[in-house]
């Protein structure tokens, strides 16, 4: 999880990010993970899918989550809206509700911890 300042408050959120032109969705996930947690990881399936409106903004989000596998921590520092990295049981994440940056954060774990993972042959570039 990152710990991360959003419009002047800290909130708790998976490392996520923006995908980058000619780059594919497991590559910005591998790339959004390292620039903020400093984590290479390997990815493993797809979670799901979820698409998310902010009710104050009206922006609409749609988020990738992905199941990965953590290879080694680097000596980099992370991006700048990122407070810290941190390593958090499901129960510890679930008591911050009141800090996260949105309802997916929940859900995503939810589904990852009910085993839900699809082949990344789902996606195509």
């Amino acid at each position: 999880m990152v710990e991360e300042l959003i419009r002047g408050e800290m909130t708790l959120n998976q490392p996520a990010g923006h995908l980058e032109d000619n780059e594919s969705l497991i590559e910005a996930a591998i790339r959004e993970t390292l620039e903020e947690t400093a984590w290479q990881v390997e990815i493993e399936a797809l979670t799901g899918i979820y698409r998310w409106r902010h009710p104050a903004s009206g922006d609409t989000y749609l988020r990738f989550c992905f199941k990965g596998k953590p290879i080694q921590q680097l000596d980099r520092s992370l991006d700048e809206d990122i407070h810290q990295a941190v390593w958090l049981s499901a129960e510890e994440i679930r008591q911050r509700s009141d800090q996260h940056r949105s309802p997916l954060v929940n859900q995503c774990i939810d589904d990852y911890l009910a085993g839900q993972h699809y082949s990344l042959d789902l996606l195509h570039n």
